[in-house]
This record gives C-alpha cells, structure tokens and sequence, in this order.
C-alpha cells in the first residue's frame, strides 16, 4: 500500500509538471498576438495604406472574433474531453496551434490573418478543459484547490515567460515574423513530450484512481468518469443557480482578464511611450502577478473549502473596482509610466487568484470526474463572450475617449462582477447550510 502511495505521487508529479509546461507552451502561440500588435499594425498600415490607429482597429477585430471563437470552441471541446478523454484534446490543441501560427506568420494580408487567428484559438480551445478531465481523474477533491493553483501557473507564469522571451528576441533584433517562428518551434517540441510521457489516468500505470468529490452535482454518479449521454451530462449542471452565477462571474473576468491580456503592450507603449521590447517586457508583470496570486488563492482554498473560496472570490472582485478607478481618472505619462505598471501588477494580484478558481477548482467542485470538463467548457465559453468585448470594442473605447475611458468603462464591468460574487458567497453558504441541516436530521 505505501509502495503504492509513493508510485502514485511520483506519477502526480510528472502528470502536474507535463500539463505545466505543455500549456505554458501554448502560451508562445497565444501571447505573441499582444506583443507583437503593434508591430503587425505598423506592417498593416504600410501595406495596405491605412493610418495606425486603423490597423489597430482591424486587428481589435480579429482579437474579438478570434476570443469568439475559442469561446464556442469551449463549449465544444469540454463535452468532447468528456467522452473521448482530456489527453487528446490536450495534444491535438497544441499540434493545431503550431501549425496554425506558422499559417499566420506567412500571411500577409488581413484575410489570411484573421483565418490563422481564427483557427489557431479555436483549437487552443481544447487545451485548458483537456487538463480539466485529466486533473479530475489523478488527484482526490481535498487537494483540487492546491493542484489547480499549481497548474493555473501554466497560463500566468507560462504568459509571464513567454512575454519576456518574445522580449528578448525582439530587443535582438528578431522581426514579429520571427516570434512567430520561435514559438511554433518550440510548442512542437512540447507535443512532442507531453505524447511520449503524459497519461489519462492512474489506470494506464496500474494504479487506482483518487476518490471524486462527494458533494459534486453529480453525486455518486460522478465517480464515472464517462457519462452515458448529453442529457445526464448537462441536466444536473443547468439546474444549479450557483453554476449560472459561476458563469456570470467568469464573463466578467474574462472580460477583465482579455484586455490586460490584449492591450496591456499597446497601453504602455501608446499611454506611457515606451518602445515595443520594453512594453513586452513590462506588460510580463500581468502574469507573474497573478500567478502569484493563484498559488495563494489555491493554497487557501484547500484550507477554507468551498465557503472559503466563494469569499475570496468575492473580496478579489471588489479589490479590483479601485484599481480600474485609478487607471480611468489619472493621466499618466512616461515620467509616471512605473506607477501605472505595477499598479497594472497589482490588479493582476487582487483579480487572477479568484478568477482561476471559476475554470479550475469550482468547475472540479462542480463535475467531479464526470462532467468536469464540460462545467468548465460552459463557465470558459460564457466568460469568453465576454472576452469578445476586450478586442475590437476596448480598441474602439481607446480611439474615442482615450485610455482613460476605457478603464472607466471597465471600472463598472468590475462593478456588476463584484454584486455577482457577492451572489455566489451568499448562495455557497445557503447551500452548505442547507447541506448541513440536512445531514443532522
């Protein structure tokens, strides 16, 4: 048994370290877009004879459509990771976004862009709820709050060091073609590890599987990692008034999370005059803040459970509100350009600890092994119509009011996002409440 104990945590280690590193990988062909926006807008409007501000208006488009696209992709692929395995949605995500980005960087017209951006977040989509279903199936429920915080770092600490390395080749001297390149390259070396080494299940290694949540939507039926059909699948999940709030949470940080993700670059370089490597390099702080913030929030959850983590949902929401206050009513410049970053840092912190909670731990909480993916699939592809929002209507906001009254704008989405987890925390602790009277009588 205890020879047992330790295979099974070698084997978490190594499952935990591939889904780390591989999705950070996906983060070269992801990332790239935002660093090298302005770039691209500057060939844009030599080529095709517009001004910049168009060229940045154009390709807000193709953020918009390219974030609707992952958001239906989301949808798709989490019942798909259901019922054929998170394992090879993970793989075929990052296989379709090598060759995708390549696609992109031999474009050279906005056709041809918008269909290799297009097609690369649509198969992106599969990555993130791929790792969802085989999460489920490695680790027991007491742990999904640590285990997630540490996967989560896979898209901050992974965007964080993507920035900086696309940083550091364009202060090389590397084109945006190049950047493009470099990360197919690499994300390619990754699949190829992740197919040699990374497992569905403990199964395949001869070891059993942990136990799944019991208070799970599901109930017992969720220690059935496959369901029977659509219907027992998505029944259980739309009766619940807690997953639609989680939902509605998750588009209002996506909406938040997209622009910092989107603009951050341009922002600094635009708003605070600083040139492209060093914008890349700074708008690096975004992520690495909030993973920061994610291995606390994981570290807590576990040890608060479910009450907890409604709570520190909540109190991230309402910590950003000033943050975006601050950015939409002061004027700053390159002299105060330091001040505007790290308050951009510190919104990261406030914001992306609970906000990984939605797509990770809470739809883990949700699905169990049974329909894990699809809870995260569904509050994902909600958040990421929201997401839509943050290309093309954040770019049109910067061009008519400045970057002052985009922040405003998003100062009331933070608003309404924090009244929505307020809801959750109220509902969470109905709901254990209820839980617990009915487990005394």
């Amino acid at each position: 048994m205890q020879e047992s104990s330790h295979s099974l945590r070698r084997w978490q280690i190594t499952i935990v370290s591939l889904l780390v590193i591989g999705y950070a990988g996906y983060y070269l062909c992801r990332s790239n877009f935002s660093v090298c926006l302005p770039l691209i807008a500057a060939d844009l409007s030599k080529t095709m004879g517009i001004t910049p501000e168009q060229a940045k208006v154009h390709l807000g488009g193709i953020a918009s459509l390219s974030v609707l696209i992952y958001a239906i992709g989301k949808f798709l692929s989490g019942g798909l990771a259901d019922f054929m395995g998170g394992r090879r949605n993970f793989l075929l995500g990052m296989g379709g976004s090598v060759v995708f980005t390549v696609l992109f960087a031999l474009s050279g017209t906005l056709p041809l862009f918008t269909l290799a951006a297009l097609g690369n977040r649509l198969v992106q989509s599969m990555g993130w709820v791929g790792m969802i279903k085989i999460t489920s199936r490695w680790f027991a429920f007491s742990s999904y709050g640590s285990v997630m915080g540490l996967i989560s770092l896979s898209f901050l600490f992974g965007d964080f060091l993507s920035r900086r390395f696309m940083g550091a080749l364009l202060e090389a001297g590397a084109d945006w073609r190049m950047v493009y390149y470099v990360g197919a390259g690499t994300l390619l070396a990754l699949l190829v590890l992740n197919t040699l080494f990374l497992k569905e299940t403990p199964l395949q290694v001869g070891l059993l599987e942990p136990p799944t949540h019991p208070d799970s939507l599901f109930g017992a039926a969720g220690e059935s990692a496959r369901p029977e059909g659509w219907g027992s699948l998505l029944k259980p999940l739309f009766k619940s008034p807690l997953f639609w709030v989680a939902c509605a949470l998750s588009f209002g940080f996506t909406l938040l999370s997209e622009t910092f993700n989107t603009w951050t670059p341009t922002y600094f370089v635009e708003a605070l005059s600083l040139d492209e490597a060093d914008a890349a390099n700074k708008s690096a702080l975004f992520p690495l803040f909030g993973g920061l913030s994610v291995l606390a929030a994981g570290f807590l959850s576990d040890r608060l459970g479910k009450q907890g983590r409604a709570l520190i949902l909540f109190i991230g929401c309402a910590l950003t509100v000033p943050a975006m206050l601050t950015l939409g009513t002061q004027v700053f410049n390159e002299s105060s350009a330091s001040l505007a970053v790290w308050l951009i840092a510190g919104t990261a912190f406030v914001m992306m600890g609970p906000y990984s909670y939605l797509s990770g731990v809470i739809a883990l909480d949700f699905g169990a092994k049974r329909g894990s993916a699809t809870a995260c699939g569904c509050i994902d592809g909600i958040g990421y119509l929201g997401g839509v929002l943050a290309g093309k209507q954040v770019a049109e906001l910067t061009t008519i009011y400045g970057w002052n009254g985009a922040f405003l704008a998003l100062s009331g989405v933070a608003s309404l996002t924090t009244l929505a987890g307020l809801l959750f925390w109220y509902l969470q602790r109905k709901t254990l409440n209820d839980t617990s009277v009915h487990s005394r009588i």
